[in-house]
């Protein structure tokens, strides 16, 4: 009996050394669980806008520095979308997700029914996340109530990057006037800009999106409002305006003159570039700061290309607008069904208050000083741009807040209109057009915001290309109203005079 006592002990003692093994491997990372080590893991799920998943060298350094277990779902951007949804639908959400300003509407209902914790009683408990800009998370509320930390955006990019060479050839000057812009567009078709004797030139180069295509920076100019407006006291869609018709018949009279790209409707944003990059059309209307990245490109194919870039266009009633978003590109979100608990989410927001450190939201967003970039008047600058979007650019997914407010750094640039692109960017903040409803509340929009906008959009590419007239477009306005139409405006303006 004694003997097997002596066995039985034996075997024990094995069994916790094996145990006690295993349980130092785990410490040591080789476990499944993600936290074994002792540290907190997060886990991501976030789109990709590089063709492939960066290395884990930043998100080591990230996770050292700050004593945190990251994991990072990838999503392809064109996939996004429909994987948050998936995910939503599943209860299989990651800790953070991350929605774009347009987004928020469709997950009001979640937020509303308790699905996401309310951050704002905890962020003065942070020393950085108390920074955050008060007008812009005012912008992100839902009910009052504060869910997600916002990346800081300009409130305005929008503007115009065109071909200064060809300018100069025909003795033009940037377009201060939507009439100057119209000649411009023109000289650039008829007058042959690029001095070859080919009719191979078109003035205005747009793509299939009514936003952050030409439509809308062009529609500001004419005064249209931000999606919506307030006249009298009434919230009104932006289509209901005479100026939204005013900026369809310029369109339509740019189209019709063969002033701009004939296909514009079925054009993608890398076939629109491409246009500009290439020498075949001479104005671009858009994000300013996408001057430098398309000089990078056009210089490679004509080494004389010159370009420069406008903000500042008047419309027919002698003044300037350009319509902003709320200061904001995503929101990050922190559902319960994945973050269980007050500690839990407490732990989350430490590092999100780590991130706002100038030497995280640095090493996040620049990588490693020496290796990915290099400092040049309190700027940084890309020291190779190809292994920076290889191991950097995809962890801007970490940015969080303004350079004001994290201590980030801004780009370095050699490249003049890239330079006067952020000055124009901040002057556009003189004059900026808002969306009234950024804090108001519409159910039916909600539900059916993508139904009601198609029917809109559907007829204002109709009108731009001739084949619809107004009475149509009123015909179209009477649909949308009917589908749900007169339901949102009832509902927006009942929560503006809640408010």
């Amino acid at each position: 009996m004694r003997k097997l006592q002596v066995k039985l002990l034996l075997v024990f003692c094995l069994m916790s050394l094996l145990v006690a093994c295993n349980n130092e491997s785990a410490s040591s990372g080789e476990g499944n669980d993600g936290d074994s080590d002792g540290r907190p893991t997060i886990h991501f799920m976030t789109n990709l806008l590089t063709p492939n998943v960066p290395n884990d060298k930043i998100l080591t350094k990230v996770e050292e520095v700050t004593g945190y277990n990251l994991e990072i779902d990838w999503v392809p951007d064109n996939n996004y979308n429909e994987r948050l949804n998936s995910a939503f639908a599943t209860n299989s959400l990651p800790d953070v997700v991350g929605i774009g300003f347009q987004q928020i509407n469709q997950f009001k209902d979640a937020i509303r029914d308790g699905q996401f914790w309310e951050i704002g009683p905890y962020l003065e408990e942070y020393e950085n996340l108390s920074k955050l800009k008060e007008e812009i998370i005012n912008n992100s509320k839902v009910d009052g109530k504060v869910y997600g930390i916002y990346q800081g955006r300009p409130l305005s990019r929008s503007g115009i990057i065109y071909r200064k060479d060809w300018a100069d050839n025909l003795g033009l000057s940037a377009p201060t006037t939507t009439e100057e812009f119209y000649e411009m567009a023109k000289a650039f078709t008829e007058d042959d800009p690029d001095g070859d004797g080919k009719d191979n030139t078109i003035g205005l180069t747009d793509r299939n999106d009514l936003i952050y295509g030409s439509f809308k920076t062009i529609a500001s100019w004419f005064g249209t409002p931000n999606y919506w407006g307030e006249k009298d006291g009434e919230i009104v869609p932006q289509f209901m305006y005479p100026e939204y018709i005013e900026t369809m018949d310029f369109i339509k009279k740019l189209h019709e003159n063969g002033y701009m790209n004939q296909d514009f409707l079925v054009t993608s944003k890398e076939d629109q570039t491409e246009m500009f990059k290439n020498g075949t059309a001479g104005l671009y209307v858009g994000s300013m700061s996408d001057v430098k990245a398309m000089y990078d490109d056009a210089s490679k194919i004509n080494p004389d290309v010159e370009y420069d870039v406008q903000n500042y266009v008047e419309g027919p009633h002698g003044e300037y607008g350009i319509w902003s978003i709320p200061g904001f590109g995503s929101l990050m979100l922190f559902p319960k069904s994945s973050v269980g608990s007050e500690e839990e989410l407490k732990n989350i927001l430490e590092f999100y208050d780590y991130l706002m450190t100038p030497e995280v939201a640095n090493l996040a967003l620049w990588g490693e000083e020496g290796v990915h970039y290099e400092l040049i008047d309190g700027r940084a600058k890309v020291i190779d741009q190809t292994k920076y979007d290889a191991e950097v650019r995809p962890y801007k997914i970490f940015e969080i807040g303004e350079p004001e407010t994290s201590g980030k750094y801004e780009p370095y640039n050699e490249y003049e209109p890239a330079i006067k692109a952020i000055e124009l960017e901040k002057d556009n903040e003189n004059y900026l057009i808002k969306d009234p409803t950024v804090t108001l509340d519409s159910e039916t929009y909600a539900k059916n915001a993508g139904q009601l906008d198609q029917i809109i959009s559907d007829a204002t590419y109709q009108y731009m290309l001739g084949e619809m007239d107004e009475d149509g477009f009123q015909a179209a306005i009477k649909k949308w109203e009917e589908a749900g139409g007169s339901d949102v405006l009832k509902e927006f303006n009942e929560s503006l005079k809640n408010q």
